[in-house]
């Protein structure tokens, strides 16, 4: 797997990967259209330019498929607020390992890239998936907080901690 920054050639995965209704569940809870990918589309290029980071798409280095994607960005999308990482996947790449080997590459491009003091994460309380991925990483459990229109599962790491434990990759 690669990762590389989203473009409009993506487009075609990712809204493949965003209508299926089991990836969205946790995020939406609904299906995205494919308008609403190409807007994504359109607004991560722009934050490509503005911040230098943004989403991600995991590319399949055998077919060069999208199988997911990820992101590092601004907490509730507010450059007040900490870095955030967040991954989505194709249902048929599930449980197999990209969630946290991406996680691990866009947390080291935070950190060692951006300078990033800390890392946040969240997710929809019941998807245990996610947590342990955010786990597996290194994050500590922070309770629960209102982010995205929902109550999430808030996790963190700092950079001191990234440094001293970071996953071998």
């Amino acid at each position: 797997m690669r990762l590389e920054p989203i473009t409009d050639s993506h487009f075609e995965g990712l809204s493949r990967m965003n209508s299926e209704p089991e990836v969205m569940q946790y995020i939406t809870g609904k299906p995205e259209t494919p308008e609403g990918t190409l807007a994504m589309i359109a607004l991560v290029k722009a934050r490509w330019i503005e911040y230098g980071f943004s989403w991600w798409s995991f590319m399949d280095i055998d077919n060069n498929e999208v199988i997911g994607a990820g992101c590092i960005q601004y907490l509730g999308r507010d450059p007040a607020n900490p870095l955030e990482i967040g991954w989505r996947l194709r249902k048929d790449k599930w449980n197999k390992g990209y969630a946290s080997e991406a996680a691990r590459v866009m947390a080291e491009f935070a950190f060692e890239r951006l300078k990033a003091e800390s890392l946040y994460a969240v997710c929809h309380q019941d998807n245990h998936a996610s947590a342990h991925v955010m786990k597996k990483l290194g994050m500590q459990y922070r309770g629960i907080e209102h982010w995205y229109d929902m109550d999430t599962a808030v996790y963190s790491m700092d950079s001191a901690t990234w440094l001293a434990e970071k996953p071998a990759t």
